[in-house]
């Protein structure tokens, strides 16, 4: 069993703040600070340019995939970090129209993530080959399903709202129809059970900032079937992803597996990140992060339904249903969030009237789960939120 009290003590958290966000940003683990500045100092400072051998920098987006995909069901060498997910699913995106040339429809619904979307809507542009893009709510998915379709992409849980999609039956109905599957695993990383290998995926991508806690700007990563992986040819042709990147060849040649997924050098601070957040997870049971999440879960509506009717519970009501994260429906969300966070309780907003809490076990409690839940019902009843000043829109939301 996963000693969540152990886990909790694992991760720097500010005084007097419940942290309702990991579902944009994962909080600092303790030890990431040492093992960040170690790189720095003793591999960057001591090593210089020899760290790329000595340190193993470059073979490390290869290392930490092998221990992510132990997290997320797949074998090893079929994931490798680096860039940003936008660049890991425009070329996910990219290798799978190839898998299926003869057709020419994307489909995706209307609660992807915006940024996969508009990679799909620059790619269809740049290739100019007659591909469209059709949007359908997210309980249309199964019914659109057809052989005219190329490629299924789907963010695995929905970013407002946290509903998720059935991943493996989906991925068995596309494939019936010889569609090739993509899936955006940056709500579920970390926050839900995820097995690429039983639900027989054929493209998965995701970011470590979130549920993985690399910090702000942690490198995203790509999942590709062994199945396709050396009959793929990236539209992304980075020289990392070169079958010899320092015979410096002027023609591009695919690398081995995997490795032809890499594009740019590798951000190794966040690495060093990232690494330290694995240490994490390397004793945790993913069983017991989602039996606790939806016992935490279940506690946070109960709460809110019962001292806040104001707000509206905008995630499925079915525990099964949902990803690791609650939202609910307010006019004035955004404004309450800002009052919110004055208050210590940090979640977050997104448009039209979207309050989001992540629900993360690994640094939350049943206290955590009260408190929050009151200071809440607090703020929204009190009509403090009203006031002109959490009216005023910040950069990031």
């Amino acid at each position: 069993m996963t000693n969540f009290t152990k886990t909790k003590s694992l991760f720097h958290l500010p005084k007097d703040i419940i942290y309702l966000d990991g579902n944009s940003l994962g909080p600092l683990p303790v030890t990431a600070e040492s093992r960040v500045s170690h790189m720095i100092r003793e591999e960057w400072g001591e090593l210089l340019i020899k760290g790329w051998n000595e340190a193993d920098w470059f073979i490390k987006p290869a290392q930490l995939g092998d221990r992510l995909a132990k997290m997320l069901g797949a074998p090893p060498a079929s994931i490798i970090l680096g860039d940003t997910l936008s660049i890991k699913i425009y070329q996910a995106l990219a290798s799978a129209i190839d898998l299926a040339a003869d057709r020419k429809i994307i489909l995706s619904d209307t609660g992807n993530f915006p940024t996969d979307l508009y990679m799909a809507q620059g790619l269809i542009s740049t290739i100019n080959q007659n591909h469209e893009l059709t949007l359908v709510e997210h309980e249309e998915i199964e019914a659109s399903l057809n052989e005219n379709i190329a490629v299924l992409m789907l963010t695995h849980v929905d970013y407002r709202t946290g509903r998720m999609h059935d991943m493996q039956k989906i991925t068995r109905l596309a494939q019936d129809l010889g569609i090739i599957t993509i899936w955006d695993l940056a709500h579920s990383a970390g926050a839900v059970p995820v097995d690429l290998t039983a639900a027989n995926v054929d493209f998965a991508a995701g970011c470590t900032y979130k549920y993985l806690n690399s910090g702000p700007g942690g490198p995203a990563f790509i999942y590709v079937a062994p199945r396709h992986v050396n009959n793929i040819k990236p539209a992304l042709s980075g020289w990392l992803g070169h079958d010899a990147p320092f015979a410096f060849d002027l023609d591009y040649r695919p690398g081995p597996a995997i490795e032809r997924m890499r594009v740019g050098t590798p951000p190794i601070l966040q690495l060093a990140a990232l690494e330290a957040a694995l240490d994490i997870w390397d004793d945790i049971d993913m069983a017991n992060v989602r039996a606790k999440s939806i016992e935490l879960s279940e506690m946070f509506i109960s709460l809110i339904e019962k001292n806040c009717p104001q707000l509206i519970l905008a995630s499925p009501r079915e525990a099964a249903k949902r990803g690791s994260q609650v939202s609910f429906h307010f006019r004035d969300g955004y404004a309450a969030i800002r009052a919110l966070i004055e208050r210590g309780v940090i979640g977050d907003f997104r448009k039209p009237d979207i309050m989001r809490f992540a629900i993360t076990p690994l640094y939350l409690n049943e206290d955590d789960i009260i408190k929050g839940a009151q200071i809440i019902a607090d703020v929204v009843n009190s009509g403090i939120w009203k006031q002109d000043k959490y009216h005023q829109t910040n950069p990031v939301t």
